[in-house]
């Protein structure tokens, strides 16, 4: 297994984490929000962040722009205590990115679950032309803030406002391909339909359906995990009938960020390939 780590950027740091909490800094705001990956002592007595979520956050903030990983993205603090970021996938965009450039062919990217579009964005910017799937209109929205920050409100993206394996099924019927797919199935949701999405009873269904949407000289497929309980083998193990038919080659393990003392804060897991 692979550990993909990402250290300081020059607007995004973790600057410490432990007891359950993490402090981080977006821009010109720092931030305190809880984390249960970080399951050992720190002296959180030093914080001094600009606001911190416990079951809310103790004071608003006007959203604010960085620059993060080639992308201008709108942070928010939404009562769920996400920003709209999660740092840790620019090692995602950064693959994703190469591998469109270096295929110098016209490429058509499925993102599902694209909450606030950096994967989408990411892709697009590179030259690809981009389906991104999720079932939250505010989530869509956001993304096209991001879209229109990025200066890429113009690139070739369909913004569709559906349930993920709603949405591919009909992709199936209509006969519709892909050359990339990145997904990020949360472990519970409910689609634009009130559809209901449990990741044990539907999981495999949405991946056999995205291996029909596949063209037939496809670049990557990027599967990415937040859900406890699974591993990084699991999600590799999904990904080895593409191996076995096209070739090409998987790597998969965990995300991590580096804090300012070294240690690593599990962020995840990802399993990828690419052809």
């Amino acid at each position: 297994m692979t550990q993909f780590i990402i250290t300081k950027q020059p607007e995004y740091e973790l600057l410490d984490c432990g007891n359950n909490y993490k402090l981080e800094r977006y821009g010109k705001f720092v931030l305190s929000r809880p984390d249960p990956q970080a399951l050992w002592p720190t002296d959180t007595s030093t914080w001094k962040p600009d606001a911190e979520f416990k079951d809310s956050w103790n004071k608003e903030i006007e959203p604010w722009s960085i620059d993060f990983g080639g992308l201008t993205l709108e942070i928010k603090l939404s009562p769920f205590k996400h920003t709209g970021l999660f740092p840790e996938q620019i090692v995602n965009w950064q693959w994703m990115e190469k591998l469109i450039i270096e295929s110098k062919r016209s490429i058509k990217v499925l993102n599902l679950f694209g909450y606030t579009g950096g994967a989408s964005l990411i892709c697009a910017k590179a030259g690809a032309e981009v389906t991104h799937v999720d079932a939250s209109k505010s989530a869509i929205t956001w993304a096209n803030e991001n879209a229109e920050l990025s200066g890429l409100q113009d690139k070739p993206i369909r913004w569709i406002l559906d349930d993920a394996l709603a949405f591919v099924k009909k992709e199936v019927r209509r006969g519709v391909k892909y050359d990339a797919i990145v997904m990020d199935p949360p472990s519970f949701g409910r689609g634009a339909k009130g559809e209901v999405w449990k990741i044990e009873e539907g999981f495999l269904e949405l991946i056999n359906d995205c291996f029909s949407v596949l063209s037939d000289n496809p670049l990557f497929f990027v599967l990415n995990g937040y859900s406890a309980g699974y591993s990084a083998i699991a999600y590799e193990e999904n990904l080895k009938p593409l191996q076995q038919k096209f070739g090409g080659q998987i790597e998969a393990g965990d995300l991590a960020i580096k804090d300012s003392k070294g240690r690593l804060l599990p962020c995840g897991i990802v399993a990828r390939w690419k052809k």
